[in-house]
């Protein structure tokens, strides 16, 4: 039948419920952990590198900036008659410097074009734990407490049919009463035999 309950261990459904407070615990402490991570990793990307590559550029300039003080000056200073110096080095670290200032460059700008996208996708994704989170404040609690309901409901059936042990021993007695009628000869076929007795004693 539709409203009956086929119940083979309590304990079982016990089990369920405290399953299910260690999994709304354990997830909720990893939902925010996940939520105080993610946003670590944004601020990282959106604000800390995003200041990290404007005074790498700032340096860079700087550095770029004194290169070319340099080869300026090993041109005017170290010139002898109209032979212009080669000023290797000094060429060197110009190229080098500009090399530097580029890549912080090229870093900032990925940064800038990155950052938009970080904090859209975090966004969305802050959206799904809502979601989640919802699953375990609101229907982890509520199979809890229907578990619970159960669990009162079937222990109080426990209480109601067998308190001390009584309606166990009234269905065997039950079965072992119907066992005997089985086995006892009819009534009705005990008259017959009786009379025929006591014609033949006569």
């Amino acid at each position: 039948m539709a409203d009956q309950a086929d119940v083979k261990s309590i304990d079982t459904l016990a089990f369920v419920r405290t399953a299910f407070a260690s999994f709304a615990h354990e997830t909720g402490q990893a939902l925010a952990e996940i939520e105080i991570q993610g946003q670590r990793a944004v601020d990282w990307i959106c604000v800390d590198q995003a200041a990290y590559w404007k005074t790498e550029i700032r340096k860079a300039n700087e550095v770029v900036n004194k290169a070319i003080k340099d080869l300026e000056h090993c041109r005017t200073f170290k010139k002898v008659g109209d032979t212009t110096p080669s000023c290797i080095e000094e060429k060197k670290a110009l190229e080098k410097a500009r090399q530097k200032l580029a890549r912080a460059e090229a870093k900032a700008e990925a940064v800038r074009r990155w950052t938009p996208i970080v904090q859209q996708q975090f966004r969305e994704t802050g959206v799904r734990l809502v979601r989640f989170r919802d699953v375990i404040d609101v229907d982890c609690p509520r199979a809890m407490s229907q578990l619970e309901k159960m669990l009162r409901a079937l222990d109080a059936y426990r209480q109601l049919s067998s308190p001390t042990g009584g309606a166990e021993g009234s269905v065997g007695s039950t079965a072992s009463s119907v066992t005997r009628q089985l086995e006892e000869p009819p009534p009705a076929a005990a008259g017959p035999a009786r009379a025929d007795s006591e014609e033949a004693a006569s």
